[in-house]
């Protein structure tokens, strides 16, 4: 969704069952004046349907680039396959508000593109500049879904329909204190600086790695880059160039699905997830990034992985079933206690078997299984399967057990 004017622009998405799955190229608007939805009905070639496009308003508000997105298609029976979208499309709006009329246009951008990529972020920066952040590009086999994770971020030029990297030029002080430091040592007073080795031979970038250990051991690892001294012999323009592309201290690392929006010239960003193997890892980091001065990420809030829980797919779901064997056994329980009067509610309790002193709950759920699935059976029915019926008696057995 994008604002137009004086109105909120909605394209495409989907909807996913656990049956079926479709994806739009629809265009809905929502007037800002009256508050109401309207259909688009544009003339021309429309995107194929995907979601998670990128849309940006262009620069006089009489059109919306959309760029990329998702979908997929179903090959054969249980085999999905899916399609990472890189092309643009404009669309365009012509003639006075409430007679306007819509066009879709192909557009084929100059400059250097993204690599295929979903899940990347989006917002509208200064000067009609669009800003995609991040990403993963999914490699899919038929049991199997590895992604490759981005960290970069390119600006998209409305007007000029121009793609261009966004490289950051880094902090111009700690570049004139680098400049300084080179000089001293050319005129030999800088043979003890520090970084140097006992020839006095300057170093180059010094990579340093930041290790972030999980609860349960898992390491995440965040590169920064510090740029050294360059060679004696480099002339002083290439060394002005080498500070220019040198690399930021600090950026966000790899993700996709992150929240960015812009404010007064800054791109901030926040969130988003990334894999480790077969886990997710969820982020709560935050960053900003002054897209005028480009120079480097500023961290707002570092991330704490002392927030994060991993859960295997397979320990959710045991999770979920534990949790509703639980509700079904204290349902089932309830169910019992309304049937019988309040006269008779102590005398029930002493039918269930006793807990003996000193029993465990998993002594206490072996001596009495047969009679906790008697009652789970006749709570449940005939026709309940028999491996669900033995997961709810040991559910209600576990109930009773904490209850004594």
């Amino acid at each position: 969704m994008v604002l137009s004017k004086k109105q909120l622009l909605v394209f495409g998405g989907f909807h996913e069952s656990t049956r079926d799955f479709i994806y739009y190229n629809d265009v809905y608007s929502f007037s800002l004046e009256t508050f109401s939805w309207s259909r688009l009905a544009p003339s021309g070639s429309a995107p194929l349907p995907r979601s998670a496009c990128q849309m940006t308003s262009t620069a006089d508000g009489m059109g919306v680039v959309i760029y990329g997105g998702y979908s997929k298609v179903r090959v054969k029976k249980d085999v999905e396959k899916g399609t990472m979208h890189t092309d643009m499309f404009l669309l365009k709006r012509e003639g006075k508000d409430g007679q306007e009329k819509w066009s879709w246009s192909r557009l084929s951008p100059s400059g250097n593109k993204p690599t295929p990529r979903s899940g990347f972020s989006g917002a509208v920066g200064p000067g009609g500049r669009a800003v995609l952040f991040g990403g993963v590009c999914d490699e899919e086999e038929e049991e199997t879904l590895e992604g490759d994770f981005y960290n970069d971020f390119y600006l998209y030029d409305t007007g000029k329909n121009r793609w261009f990297p966004g490289l950051l030029r880094g902090n111009k002080s700690e570049k004139k204190k680098r400049r300084r430091g080179k000089k001293a040592a050319a005129d030999g007073e800088g043979a003890e600086k520090k970084g140097e080795d006992e020839e006095g031979a300057p170093q180059g970038p010094t990579e340093v790695i930041r290790e972030i250990v999980t609860e349960d051991g898992t390491v995440m690892t965040i590169k920064e880059v510090i740029p050294g001294a360059q060679e004696e012999e480099e002339e002083e323009e290439e060394e002005e160039e080498e500070d220019d592309a040198s690399a930021p201290l600090v950026e966000p690392c790899a993700r996709s699905s992150a929240m960015a929006t812009v404010r007064h010239g800054k791109l901030f960003l926040y969130g988003g997830m990334f894999e480790v193997g077969d886990r997710q890892f969820t982020l709560n980091d935050f960053y900003s990034l002054d897209l005028n001065k480009m120079d480097q990420w500023e961290v707002l809030v570092e991330m704490d992985p002392k927030t994060q829980e991993w859960l295997d797919e397979s320990e959710s779901e045991d999770d979920e079933e534990e949790e509703e064997e639980e509700e079904e056994a204290k349902g089932a329980e309830g169910e019992k206690e309304e049937e019988e009067s309040e006269e008779e509610d102590e005398e029930e309790d002493q039918e269930h078997p006793a807990v003996q002193e000193g029993d465990l709950l998993s002594d206490y759920q072996t001596r009495t299984e047969q009679y906790w699935i008697g009652l789970a059976r006749a709570n449940m029915g005939a026709d309940a399967k028999d491996k669900k019926v033995a997961k709810v008696a040991l559910a209600m057995a576990k109930v009773f057990f904490e209850d004594q």
